[in-house]
């Protein structure tokens, strides 16, 4: 793909033009009053932020070139966090049997990214508003069988 290519999809330079920068003022994090937008950001112990984003590894897993089967999960993912699915892309990859994929949430999305011939799998599970991404934990142990599991979690937007 052309840099033109990707700088169109967002991807080519880490460095912004002025017109990218410019500050936005945010709604508080605090519950709009009556007819005021909502601005989805969460507020828990006093801390105020944009979502919640986990960073999930899965090892000694099963089923990670199994696409259906990732799909059905990611799908469960967000049913059980309370989230709204707008989009699943799963792409394969051969000899290995790898999948690399994302579901598009209105919330943000979940990725995964496999390496059966491993057991292992990373995965991002970014979500704001009221979604629980919490809850994907316990999906993906069922879905997969993983020996461990290893939970980080980033408050992402803190201080916007």
């Amino acid at each position: 793909m052309s840099r033109d290519a990707l700088f169109q999809l967002g991807m080519g330079s880490v460095s912004l033009k002025a017109s990218q920068t410019e500050e936005h003022s945010m709604l508080p994090a605090t519950a709009p009053e009556a007819g005021e937008p909502k601005d989805h950001f969460i507020q828990r112990d006093g801390i105020a932020f944009a979502g919640s984003h986990l960073i999930i590894d899965l090892y000694d897993a099963e089923r990670l070139d199994d696409l259906d089967h990732i799909e059905q999960t990611m799908v469960r993912c967000v049913e059980e966090a309370g989230a709204t699915l707008l989009h699943i892309h799963l792409h394969p990859f051969e000899p290995n049997g790898g999948i690399s994929g994302v579901a598009v949430l209105a919330e943000s999305h979940i990725s995964i990214h496999s390496w059966p011939e491993r057991g292992y799998a990373a995965l991002d599970v970014f979500m704001c508003g009221d979604a629980e991404p919490q809850r994907c934990v316990e999906v993906l142990r069922k879905a997969f069988s993983p020996a461990r599991i290893a939970v980080q979690e980033l408050l992402r937007g803190k201080g916007a």
